[in-house]
């Protein structure tokens, strides 16, 4: 084989071991980023541990708040406040809360809603009444329109209207009995007593 062909051999043989390993090249370059994954898998599962442990706080403050019936101490306390409010009174044929009336309501609003945000399913009955003039389904009406008009002002300041229940006894219920215009805006008015008062 004469020199010329030898180089060429040579030539050939150099040119395919290059080929051979720009080949394998690339499954190297695969193998280094192999590892990668995983410390994306640790950091992944270290996550996970991070979550499950802010998971069982969150948990633990949704736990209900104590919601049980009212105690007795509590119940005179408030019977007391309802006490102290005096009757809301209106004008004749009117059920408009009045600046007087307005005042009478502000007294003891901040106390009685303390006790009720307390005892949630505790309730205040609001009574509204007429005097006797006029039939007995009109002033049922009238009565039912002034308890309402309570009810709005005290939800007004802030107590639950879910606690407020509005009962109307128009003229049935009087507190003065005379034939007075004295008597009658005595019994023009609305009434506030705890429901269950008497348990």
């Amino acid at each position: 084989m004469s020199t010329k062909n030898l180089a060429l051999v040579a030539t050939a043989a150099a040119a395919l071991m290059v080929s051979a390993c720009t080949k394998h090249a690339p499954p190297v370059a695969s193998n280094t980023t192999t590892p990668v994954p995983a410390p994306a898998a640790s950091t992944d599962s270290g996550r996970q541990q991070t979550a499950s442990n802010y998971t069982q706080p969150r948990q633990t403050a949704a736990t209900p708040t104590d919601n049980g019936a009212m105690t007795k101490t509590d119940r005179d306390n408030l019977n007391q406040r309802l006490a102290k409010l005096e009757d809301v009174l209106f004008d004749y044929d009117k059920s408009t809360i009045r600046p007087d009336a307005s005042k009478t309501l502000e007294g003891d609003v901040a106390a009685i809603r303390t006790i009720l945000q307390r005892y949630p399913t505790q309730k205040v009955k609001i009574e509204g009444n007429a005097d006797e003039r006029g039939s007995d389904e009109y002033n049922v009406a009238l009565g039912d329109k002034r308890a309402v008009a309570a009810k709005e002002f005290l939800t007004s300041m802030g107590i639950s209207g879910n606690q407020l229940d509005v009962l109307s006894y128009g003229k049935q219920k009087p507190v003065c009995t005379e034939h007075t215009e004295d008597c009658w805006q005595r019994n023009r008015r609305v009434h506030f007593v705890a429901e269950g008062a008497a348990d």
